[in-house]
Formats: C-alpha cells, structure tokens, sequence
C-alpha cells in the first residue's frame, strides 16, 4: 500500500518530498511522490534556484498515476507545500480520484504557509512566506476534503480568521477548523502562555471530543533545521494509520521526530539527520505520552 505525497522537492537538504519520502520509506511505507517545486534547497539558505511546477505538470502527473497504477493500492493522501494556489485544485482532485469506491480513504492536509518564528516573516505579509491567493486555495479546496489537518498556530488563526493567544483560544480555533470538514486536527507550534509544560516544545491534537497535548523539552539549535513540519505530518499520518487514537498517533509522531532532532543536533549540522537516526525514528529512546486537556 502506498502514501501518495504531493508538496515541495529540494535537490539538497530535508524538507517536502525530500524529508517525507525518507522518513515514510524508513518506517517501510511505499511513497509515490508527486513535487510541487524544484527547488536546490530550502529558503533557510538565504537564497535558492529553480522553480514552482506549473499547476497543468502536477495536475498531469496525478492523472497519469491514475491511469498507470494500482490506484486501489493508494491507503492515504499526504499534501505539504503547494508553490502555487492552483495546485490546490490538482491536490483536491487527486483526492477525489483516490477516493472513488473508498470514499473514507484518508488525507492529510498540511496547510503550508507560514510561521512566527524568528525570521520566518515572509515577503508577502507578517509570518506568511507564500503567494497570497493560496491560504484561500487552500480553505475552499483542501479544508473541506482533509481527514486530517495539521496547522501550525500561525496557519490555525489565518484558516479560522481567530487570533490565539491563550490555550483556550487554541482549542477554539482548532474546533472551528474541524467543524469545516476534517476529522482531526492537530496544532504544531503551541506558543501560548498558559497549558502544560508551557516552556516545552507543544502539539496538540483533538478529534472533536477530546483534546490532547504532546510536548517535549525546546531544543536549542544554533539554527533550527527546517522539515520538521514535514517529518512530523508524515510521522503522524503513518502511525494514525497503524493507530487510529489521535493521541496515541501524536505521541508516537512527536517522540519520533524528538529523537530526530536530539540527533540532528547531536551531530551539529542544520539538516535533519533522517539517515543517522535509524529505527529511533520509529521505536525512539522516549516516548513522550499525551495529556488530555
């Protein structure tokens, strides 16, 4: 059974396709990777060359998929990084395509668009590092159709139009988010001053009924590695589909990409360490267990 996984490639580095198709095929899933761009490495090098995949290319290559596989063998949909706002309409018809005569065939929507962290302020808007036609791509074509959702705090207030400035507020938006199709929701990036372990690296997670919050120790990189967004979505979409308890999901996925980064940083490079950290990327040193809100 395969994952298609449709987002961004660099020829040198870990994020997109290029830190998703590793981490999945090291946890033994079978990946057609589909690229959005093609890029030489990732903006946190200060500068980049290639280019955005037409939408037409992308939206060729998933209807060649199509036509040339196995298509029942697809278990799930994973889309990251979009390049452009039409590619949304190609990522939501790819969905649709898996998904006839298997209606309940899961996708995992990471709405990739921005962050608040330091430096991560695009040209285009306070912390928003794409065009500016995709959030709403996004929300009107690959909201409605994700099983899962995995924004980070920064993307949960730009999809909900909420400000979150407390847990609750979190919470809230993460429930209004849900109520626009997907099943689960699951919030990276968790900078509020209140909840558990409020100094710790925070995700939480809530299926509608419950919420629930996995975080571990902030590691202190000289600069942080970028992927990890991507590692964890891969990571919880893969053990979400062993598991299907959001929270056990999400701490298996963060205690996996904890022990990433502990290597990661271990070896003092600024790439994910994706082939250093072997089986711990599955059965890490610790697992960092979920706590119900």
């Amino acid at each position: 059974m395969a994952i298609l996984s449709v987002q961004s490639h660099v020829s040198a580095g870990h994020v997109g396709n290029a830190a998703a198709v590793p981490a999945l095929h090291a946890l033994g899933r079978s990946v057609w990777p589909v690229h959005t761009v093609l890029f030489s490495n990732h903006p946190g090098y200060g500068s980049l060359r290639g280019h955005v995949v037409n939408p037409t290319l992308v939206d060729d290559c998933l209807k060649g998929l199509a036509e040339h596989v196995a298509w029942p063998e697809c278990q799930a949909v994973l889309s990251g990084y979009l390049g452009a706002a039409g590619t949304a309409a190609a990522v939501a018809g790819a969905v649709d395509r898996a998904r006839k005569g298997r209606p309940d065939l899961p996708y995992l929507c990471d709405p990739v668009m921005g962050d608040t962290g330091p430096g991560l302020a695009g040209p285009v808007g306070p912390g928003l590092y794409v065009e500016p036609a995709i959030p709403q791509a996004i929300a009107e074509r690959l909201v409605p159709r994700a099983t899962i959702i995995k924004p980070n705090q920064f993307e949960l207030g730009l999809l909900t139009n909420r400000m979150c400035e407390s847990l609750a507020d979190v919470v809230d938006a993460a429930m209004a988010l849900r109520a626009k199709g997907p099943r689960i929701v699951v919030v990276t990036s968790v900078e509020v001053p209140d909840g558990p372990e409020p100094g710790g690296a925070r995700c939480l997670v809530t299926d509608g009924t419950d919420v629930w919050m996995v975080a571990t120790p902030r590691l202190r990189f000289p600069r942080a590695p970028n992927g990890a967004g991507d590692v964890l979505a891969a990571l919880f979409l893969h053990h979400w589909l062993l598991d299907g308890r959001p929270q056990v999901a999400l701490s298996a996925a963060v205690s996996g990409l904890f022990a990433l980064l502990v290597e990661t940083l271990r070896g003092g490079g600024c790439e994910l360490a994706l082939l250093d950290v072997g089986d711990r990327l599955s059965n890490p040193d610790r697992i960092w267990p979920p706590i119900r809100l």
